[in-house]
């Protein structure tokens, strides 16, 4: 009797909870982008406080990504067993340590620990994130919904080379003022996802209201296995590494690249740097709606991106004059990864083998991750070894050609 009374009082006030969750998860990306980026923007300032190499630097980001990427397995299994909430919000709280642990860091080793725990902590996000968003965003705003999401991504870059721009280069702070500001930014959103995201439900009460997950034979799991491994999608795999491996060397190494070889100085470096992450919201946008409209030219989509994202590197570090330069970085981050990534994860949806989709996914995410331990003390390397960043930039550029032609040459005889 009670409970048709009871009814209207679930009603929600304002905002659905769907759109309350587009805006904290975009927060939460954007917090994690601070932190990132932030030591990146700093780097110069580090080597003479700490009096060490290119590739030490570099390193920093090899320990935040290798334990970023190892946790993502893990953290999925416990999204799955206890829900996204009870995840995400202390995987936050070991996120938060690690700002605060680095400011008063007076040795490499101890930033090299801190950023192991941020790693292990941000590795809790993206498991939580997409679930929460595939549970409750309506399947006809899904698209737009994640790149808006996504975008938390960009703003977080642009904030933390703008900030770290403004009070180090241009009010001469010290590089760990920002470390703090970061850490309380973490430590604010741990409280916003507490009191915004509800409860999930827990995976077995998922499993219980599907009935296509039933037994599975061994020869469907060797049909998955051999589908995952075929050339197509080992392509698709590559092309993904060489997408973010360019991306992760422009956002670790870009800022000192304009500092030391370009001449930029004080706040001209993150409002320059920070061009890639503006332009690149317009560009996911804009570019996952054309996805969604054009299902039969994604592989000429993506090819297409791919290429001229490659160009603008090549333009990047060749061009000397300003403008150029500048334009290069806006035309970079409206074309590059933000912009092709939702069109490849639709692309990877439609080809994928529908019994191991959650595999395949594993393993895309994985191998573009791969890039991101990889790339940061490669280039530091390369710098150390060859004076210039210029041949990390060309590095970067032969491995999205050979992605991108690799792919194109593995999946142009797709038949509808």
């Amino acid at each position: 009797m009670n409970t048709n009374i009871e009814q209207p009082v679930h009603k929600e006030q304002g905002w659905p909870y769907w759109m309350k969750l587009i805006v904290v998860l975009c927060l939460g990306w954007t917090a994690m982008w601070i932190y990132r980026q932030t030591l990146p923007s700093v780097y110069p300032e580090m080597e003479l406080d700490l009096g060490v190499s290119n590739t030490a630097l570099g390193f920093i980001a090899t320990c935040y990504f290798f334990s970023y990427t190892a946790m993502q397995i893990p953290a999925g299994i416990l999204v799955d067993k206890f829900g996204q909430k009870v995840i995400m919000i202390p995987g936050f709280i070991l996120f938060a340590i690690a700002p605060f642990l680095i400011a008063i860091s007076t040795s490499i080793n101890m930033i090299y620990f801190a950023s192991i725990l941020a790693g292990i902590g941000c590795g809790t996000y993206y498991g939580s994130a997409y679930s929460l968003s595939s549970q409750n965003i309506p399947a006809d705003r899904r698209g737009l919904s994640t790149a808006i999401i996504n975008s938390g991504s960009a703003l977080g870059m642009a904030v933390a080379l703008i900030g770290s721009s403004l009070l180090v280069k241009q009010m001469g702070m010290s590089w760990q003022t920002m470390m703090y500001i970061s850490g309380a930014i973490i430590v604010i959103m741990v409280l916003v996802f507490a009191a915004v995201i509800k409860g999930a439900k827990s995976h077995s009460q998922v499993l219980a209201t599907k009935k296509d997950i039933e037994v599975e034979t061994e020869e469907d799991k060797e049909g998955v296995m051999k589908r995952l491994l075929a050339p197509k999608m080992l392509s698709i795999y590559f092309l993904y590494f060489g997408t973010c491996y360019g991306y992760y060397m422009i956002v670790t190494w870009l800022p000192k690249f304009l500092q030391s070889e370009r001449g930029f100085e004080g706040v001209a470096v993150g409002f320059a740097a920070s061009l890639v992450a503006f332009a690149s919201i317009p560009g996911a946008l804009l570019f996952s709606r054309l996805s969604d409209k054009f299902q039969s030219k994604k592989i000429s989509l993506i090819v297409a991106l791919e290429l001229a994202a490659a160009i603008m590197l090549f333009g990047i570090i060749s061009f000397t004059n300003e403008t150029a330069l500048l334009i290069a970085l806006i035309l970079y981050g409206l074309l590059g990864k933000l912009a092709v990534e939702p069109i490849i994860i639709s692309y990877v949806a439609d080809v994928a083998p529908k019994k191991g989709y959650g595999t395949t996914l594993g393993v895309f995410n994985s191998c573009g991750m791969a890039s991101s331990v990889i790339a940061p003390p490669l280039t530091g390397a390369i710098i150390d070894s060859t004076n210039s960043q210029s041949l990390g930039f060309y590095v970067a550029v032969a491995v999205l050609v050979a992605g991108a032609v690799l792919f194109m040459l593995m999946n142009r005889k797709q038949t509808s």
